[in-house]
């Protein structure tokens, strides 16, 4: 038998169906088949119920007492469940046990929790290192690295350790630590982080933090300690259910003593179950999630909106959040008017053959919006940490930062110098151009801020909720991000630490965050904060397995009816345990006089559940207010 049950479950699993909602079937069906008294030989069905749905209630109870002394609601429901069997009311113990049964399915269903994203962050961490030592190059564990070793990293391959670069020169992929799209360029004497991505030509490095001092490491710990520091929400039955317990003990008790009808007792314990307490938050979150889910929220967290609307401060990053992630060319500024077709062109022919994130922007943009085809480069040359040079239609181009115009000895006007300098403080990429030996001016590349932001920022100002900058960006970056958007609060430079460290300041002083995100350096904050949300397309998947929301199409816009939906969530909670509550009270008080029995006592009591569940349905098609 018991391999039967084994193999059953397994069947069960692979169809994507779960073992408690094919018991809640069939008690269901049990019940019903009950009332109509179908099966013959007088056998009362809702014992199906009593055994599938009780019998683990008050195992639970049971166990939570003997071992933890812990009272919650299932001890109250045990007590009736065995008071109604005790005097023959079947039917009342299987409609209790089943109730309940319903309600802890749907509180499962929606806090199910997803692990995997530190699993995944784990993995980011490199398994291996190539150690230089006496001229020869050997491969090792990551973790066998020392300080001092010198360590040399291939193109393409992920920096092992910290360390300094000591030859050779590259641009990296810092997102894991800063969360900025843009390369960095990395010469002799810069530092690297573990976790950074090599772009280019292989590069050697002095190792100076490994181990468990490393970068990625730190990173892992963070969302970890983050993770763990998250306060989880007590159930409002549970939370009760003490008093709750006495108080139903107390009055069956009294009743008992003063009427001496065990059957008005027992009724009292029935209607004094906190079944609709049990379904009044699950099925309200339910309805809410499905709600958000068509307005492209995914919902990870069950009660992510729960805590949601408590939220007094929203910590925004920059870069995928506010902004699209990608750069763009979003100025073509020439040395000569009209000039500014061609130095497009020439720019984007030579740069079409370089793997560098800025000149595939400058590639894609000009496909986007340039006027005609790329022309064909040859003699492609790339000067790490300074551009490219390339022969494009007969003529000698050069691309690149302003250290390269210099090398090549070319002569840049002042006003034009000053012009590249004004947008590079502003936080944007300049690519200079120059052919033939003249300089023809510089194209400007940029992180484009996302059209919906303002009106955004707007709303969930007007909703009461302080909007916050938390970015890796500098201050002037940051500055001018805020003042398009409308954020008054900034927080420039931050490492994942600063913005866990500001998202705890804030815990710490009573106040409720959620932090919004798209990166790897995100992670540890997305945990940390009360409720977590990832950009869902531009986001990469740490930051979203960390998050408790993921917003599916990025569409930020639609951030504020998130918000009110959470709150009207609350409001229907509140709305359906004053109801059920109401029922109860006028339950107990026609058991206490008599009017009603048990069997009738359990058909008023779950009306309140019914109301629940009814009224939270409407979440479903709730709309905001614009």
């Amino acid at each position: 038998m018991r391999g039967f049950m084994e193999r059953l479950e397994c069947l069960l699993e692979k169809g994507g169906i779960r073992k408690d909602a094919v018991l809640l079937s069939v008690s269901g069906l049990s019940l019903l088949l009950s009332i109509l008294k179908v099966f013959p030989g007088g056998f009362d069905l809702a014992w199906v119920a009593v055994v599938l749905c009780g019998v683990p209630i008050i195992l639970e109870a049971v166990i939570g007492l003997t071992t933890r002394f812990d009272i919650k609601a299932d001890v109250l429901v045990s007590i009736a469940l065995i008071a109604s069997l005790i005097i023959g009311e079947t039917f009342a113990a299987g409609e209790v046990a089943f109730i309940m049964q319903l309600g802890s399915l749907l509180e499962e269903l929606t806090v199910a929790r997803a692990r995997a994203g530190i699993e995944k962050l784990v993995r980011l961490d490199p398994q291996t290192a190539r150690v230089i030592a006496c001229g020869r190059e050997s491969v090792i564990p990551a973790k066998d690295v020392k300080v001092g070793d010198v360590v040399r990293v291939l193109a393409g391959e992920t920096v092992p350790v910290d360390g300094i670069v000591i030859n050779g020169g590259t641009s990296v992929n810092e997102a894991v630590m800063t969360g900025e799209s843009m390369p960095v360029d990395k010469m002799v004497g810069d530092e690297v982080s573990s976790g950074s991505v090599n772009y280019y030509g292989p590069f050697d490095m002095r190792a100076s933090k490994v181990g468990e001092d490393s970068s990625i490491q730190r990173m892992i710990r963070l969302v970890r300690s983050a993770d763990a520091s998250k306060a989880k929400i007590v159930g409002l039955a549970d939370r009760w259910a003490t008093w709750v317990v006495v108080a139903a003990l107390s009055a069956a008790f009294l009743t008992w003593i003063i009427t001496h009808e065990i059957i008005r007792s027992v009724t009292i314990l029935v209607v004094f179950c906190p079944c609709a307490l049990v379904l009044a938050t699950p099925t309200a979150i339910m309805a809410a999630i499905g709600n958000a889910t068509k307005h492209g929220f995914l919902v990870r967290q069950g009660d992510a909106l729960e805590r949601l609307s408590y939220v007094e401060r929203i910590a925004f990053d920059k870069t995928g959040t506010l902004t699209k992630g990608d750069l763009t060319v979003e100025k073509v500024v020439p040395v000569e008017d009209g000039a500014g077709d061609l130095l497009f062109f020439l720019a984007a022919s030579a740069e079409s053959l370089s793997e560098h994130p800025m000149a595939k922007a400058v590639t894609r943009s000009y496909k986007q919006h340039g006027s005609g085809p790329l022309g064909d480069a040859s003699n492609f040359k790339m000067l790490l940490g300074m551009g490219v040079t390339a022969d494009v239609k007969g003529r000698s181009v050069v691309a690149g930062n302003m250290k390269l115009m210099e090398s090549c000895g070319l002569v840049v006007p002042k006003w034009i110098g000053e012009e590249a300098e004004k947008e590079a403080l502003s936080g944007s990429a300049i690519i200079n151009v120059a052919a033939d030996g003249a300089y023809l001016g510089f194209l400007v590349l940029s992180d484009t801020l996302r059209s919906d932001a303002g009106s955004m920022v707007d709303s969930i100002r007007r909703l009461g909720v302080e909007p916050v900058l938390l970015t890796g960006d500098n201050g002037r970056v940051a500055a001018s991000v805020a003042s398009q958007v409308g954020i008054t609060e900034v927080r420039s430079s931050c490492l994942p630490e600063d913005k866990l460290l500001w998202i705890d300041g804030c815990q710490k002083e009573g106040r409720r965050v959620c932090m919004i995100g798209d990166g790897i350096n995100d992670a540890p904050a997305l945990k940390k904060a009360d409720v977590g949300i990832a950009m869902g397309g531009i986001g990469s998947d740490i930051a979203i397995e960390a998050a408790d929301i993921a917003l599916v199409d990025d569409k930020i816009g639609r951030l504020p009816h998130l918000l009110m939906l959470s709150r009207r969530m609350m409001t229907t909670i509140r709305m359906n345990l004053t109801f059920s509550m109401a029922l109860n009270f006028l339950a107990i008080v026609l058991a206490i006089t008599g009017i009603l029995d048990p069997v009738s006592g359990a058909l008023v009591h779950n009306a309140g559940s019914v109301f629940v569940i009814a009224d939270s349905a409407l979440l479903l098609s709730w709309k905001s207010r614009k």
